[in-house]
């Protein structure tokens, strides 16, 4: 028990003096105070050893009374500097006044913390990040001061941003893919009938200059549907191995003619072979509209340099972008010294139809198409611009560890004719009637399915050989892969051509077709169809 004596002394001139002791139990005092020396060591603890900075700030003045060793390390001022300064030199001079309007509207409420919210603060050096702040009302000193916690989220606030663009960007890439896949085939319909027509009209010259302008409208048509399904990632990939240096040096005299003489165009290629597996008209495609796009943003004329290497993506670049694996990666970047752009033409930039551009002069489909390619090539693509500081696109693409092969050129035949019989199965009925009739008029016996099922039916029914199946490769039920693969088993002979719009990620994933199955795209021509025809036909 802890005691505290008083003493008292009576009389002494008389008499005896008499002492007066006065004893006090002051155990429970003590042990408050204890309780309040330990409370006190606690909290020191937990302020000066939290990972996040911290702070106390006087309410009427704002200036800093106490911080801790985390909100001097991350803010790169010592303590006796934060001291002799107020919150309002940690803040954006811009968002001053913002924060004194927040402060003067939201008095202290003793009873409970603040709601958390999110601000920018600047460090010693000048650089501004974003922060979540949390604040409690307390006494400090005797005076009325708030207790504060600052997280840094600028990294969390990037990826989150990162992932709502990813998720937009995905939304509008099945629809744009959905739409596409059913243009394609109404295409597909005008397309064969308006060359049917073209070649059973009169000689006029006047019919036939319609007829084409039919078919060339039909062909623009295509071309931007094509566009669609690069960038929904709806369309057949097929890959080989390739050297990216050989694919720019390839397309580099053709580029130069492209972008004019205004434009000064350098290639600095890595000094190593760049192995890659892609599809080397789609990476034509990409390489083609970077160059096409940074052209455009010179119209004075400029700088324009394309360059190859090789980058290494260690865990933490991947942490700070979505989607982002750690690996080797085939670096493709193309520059400009053009205008550049604002952040949130940036922030816009890949998807469809979004153009800059004057009404006419673009689609808004190039840089969405090179999205789409590059992203369903398993790569990445990023870019890096300022308002008239230029631009770079950097296209991120995986290695190949393979020598790199040179594909050789792409010889085109005639259009031949043939007698055997085909199996066409389509689930859309306008096309696969002018698949019929595409193929009977150039001597084909020509036997039709809606659908799988009944495909292997009329395959059953049917006594005679047939000698290719033509099939779309997504249908409802019983798909062209597997349709195949039971046809095939029966009729060993029977050779197979897949056609289709497209074919979503798991088609492909799932090795529903791969680069040595023969495809044919919609929109086709007849002649396009007979050539292929043919060419399935004839392969050993």
């Amino acid at each position: 028990m802890d005691v505290s004596a008083s003493l008292v002394r009576f009389g002494g001139e008389t008499g005896d003096p008499v002492v007066l002791a006065i004893l006090r139990d002051i155990t429970e005092r003590k042990q408050a105070e204890a309780a309040l020396r330990r409370s006190e060591e606690q909290y020191r603890l937990l302020f000066d050893s939290n990972p996040h900075p911290m702070w106390v700030f006087d309410e009427e003045t704002l200036a800093f009374l106490a911080v801790n060793d985390a909100a001097i390390r991350h803010y790169g001022y010592s303590r006796e500097e934060f001291l002799g300064m107020t919150i309002k030199d940690i803040r954006p001079p811009e968002d001053v006044p913002e924060l004194l309007q927040a402060l003067l509207e939201n008095p202290p409420d003793r009873q409970r913390s603040e709601i958390p919210g999110h601000f920018k603060h600047r460090r010693k050096d000048g650089t501004v990040f974003q922060v979540e702040i949390a604040r409690s009302p307390i006494r400090f000193r005797g005076r009325g001061a708030r207790l504060v916690l600052a997280m840094d989220v600028t990294e969390k606030r990037s990826l989150e941003a990162q992932l709502l663009q990813s998720q937009k960007m995905e939304s509008v890439g099945r629809l744009a893919g959905g739409v596409a896949h059913d243009f394609n085939n109404i295409l597909g319909v005008i397309s064969g009938y308006g060359e049917l027509l073209r070649r059973r009209l009169p000689d006029d010259p006047h019919l036939r200059k319609y007829a084409d302008d039919v078919l060339k409208a039909a062909q623009r048509a295509a071309g931007l549907t094509r566009q669609l399904l690069a960038f929904s990632r709806r369309q057949v990939l097929l890959p080989q191995i390739l050297d990216l240096n050989g694919v720019v040096s390839e397309m580099e005299k053709m580029l130069r003619r492209l972008i004019g003489e205004d434009v000064q165009l350098v290639t600095a290629l890595d000094t190593d072979p760049v192995p890659i597996k892609a599809d080397p008209g789609q990476l034509e495609q990409v390489l083609m509209n970077l160059v096409v796009n940074a052209r455009d943003a010179m119209p004075q004329g400029g700088r324009l340099v394309i360059e190859t290497g090789i980058a290494d993506f260690d865990e933490r670049y991947a942490a700070t972008h979505a989607g982002v694996q750690p690996g080797r990666y085939a670096t493709l970047a193309v520059s400009d010294t053009g205008h550049g752009m604002s952040r949130e033409v940036q922030a816009r930039i890949f998807e469809p139809f979004f153009t800059t551009k004057d009404p006419g002069k673009g689609t808004g489909l190039g840089l969405a198409t090179v999205h789409g390619i590059v992203k369903q090539s398993g790569g990445h693509v990023f870019v890096y611009s300022e308002p008239d500081k230029g631009s770079t696109f950097k296209v991120y693409l995986p290695t190949f560890g393979e020598s790199p092969a040179a594909a050789g050129p792409v010889v085109e035949k005639d259009a031949p004719s043939g007698t055997e019989t085909v199996l066409v199965v389509e689930d859309e009925a306008s096309l696969r009637q002018i698949v019929r009739e595409c193929l009977e008029e150039v001597g084909y016996t020509v036997l039709e399915a809606p659908d799988g099922l009944a495909a292997l039916e009329l395959a059953e029914r049917h006594r005679g050989p047939i000698p290719l199946l033509i099939t779309d490769v997504v249908m409802p039920g019983l798909g062209g892969r597997e349709l195949a693969r039971r046809l095939t088993a029966k009729r060993p002979d029977t050779k197979v051509l897949y056609m289709s719009g497209y074919t979503d990620d798991a088609v492909i994933l799932h090795g529903v077709l791969t680069a040595d199955m023969p495809f044919l795209e919609k929109p086709f021509t007849p002649g396009g169809l007979a050539r292929k025809v043919r060419e399935v036909l004839d392969r050993k």
